[in-house]
């Protein structure tokens, strides 16, 4: 049995202002450093073999408290960044709607169809993170710790469910919050989904204002 931990990394102050981030490399805040660390207990008594991340340092810095408990190294995989969000990055919600009206109403309900100027669309993000999930799925290790970012764990969970990307908003992956991908060999399944019990009040702030 091959078991995969999809762990989103911790909040920044950027998720707190609700900035869109992307490939922007923006370092956990103090409560994204609990987050982390909660996540690792979290993780505890799981054997992890292997700790693969995304080059962001959000992601690596997240990766690397469950690294230290079990002695390994992070992995770094670019396949695995967050989905680039072009020229709104570093910008709010309100700031976005007013320098390209109606391309934020576009995003949030058809997710599917839209593209940040200058960035990527879901489709492109959910081919590249596919690939870097599939790699991870073959290569050793039977129990294995990714960590990753909001987009790139939805999309690879719409694979796995066999939902169009459409659905993207409908799953609720919160920062530090752990999903559990099984391969018995029989088929994907997934176990547990945007786990966030091990956070308690770390988990209560609310984060990304609906990005």
């Amino acid at each position: 049995m091959k078991r995969i931990f999809l762990v989103r990394h911790g909040e920044t102050d950027w998720n707190l202002e609700g900035r869109f981030q992307g490939k922007m490399d923006i370092p956990l805040n103090i409560l994204g450093k609990k987050q982390a660390e909660a996540a690792s207990g979290a993780l505890g008594t799981s054997f992890i073999g292997r700790v693969i991340s995304s080059h962001l340092s959000r992601a690596s810095e997240t990766a690397g408290f469950t690294a230290a408990l079990f002695g390994l190294p992070v992995e770094l995989e670019r396949g695995l960044a967050e989905i680039d969000h072009g020229l709104w990055e570093g910008h709010t919600a309100g700031e976005v709607e007013k320098m390209w009206p109606g391309m934020l109403d576009l995003w949030h309900s058809s997710p599917e169809k839209a593209a940040m100027p200058g960035g990527e669309s879901l489709h492109d993000v959910s081919d590249r993170a596919w690939k870097a999930f599939r790699e991870v799925l073959a290569g050793p290790g039977d129990v294995v710790a990714v960590f990753s970012h909001d987009a790139v764990i939805k999309v690879i969970l719409c694979r796995i469910l066999g939902c169009p990307l459409s659905s993207f908003w409908r799953f609720r992956i919160a920062n530090g919050s752990i999903t559990l991908i099984e391969d018995g060999g029989k088929g994907l399944s997934v176990s547990v989904m945007g786990d966030s019990c091990h956070l308690g009040s770390l988990w209560m702030r609310k984060e990304q204002k609906g990005l």
